[in-house]
């Protein structure tokens, strides 16, 4: 049998572990960008209200990149006022 086959189906490639074809998935490469006070509460209130919205983010892989950014933007816009 074949270690590694490419399921046509569903565009994944299959690595054989054991008796069974697992898809071979891994993460990003790329670092994670740290998540501040902001992000941590756009997060809450994604997850609590906009439950669509928070897992296509997360299925997607761009919800610590979107959290980054709010992040950043609210800073901005705190050290904006505070001046």
């Amino acid at each position: 049998m074949d270690k590694c086959i490419f399921n046509e189906s569903n565009a994944l490639w299959c690595e054989l572990v054991g008796d069974y074809y697992l898809p071979c998935l891994k993460l990003p490469e790329k670092g994670q960008r740290p998540v501040g006070l902001w992000g941590q509460r756009r997060r809450r209130y994604l997850r609590e209200h906009r439950k669509a919205l928070y897992n296509a983010l997360l299925l997607g892989g761009k919800l610590n990149s979107h959290l980054a950014d709010i992040n950043q933007q609210a800073e901005d816009m705190f050290s904006q006022l505070v001046k």
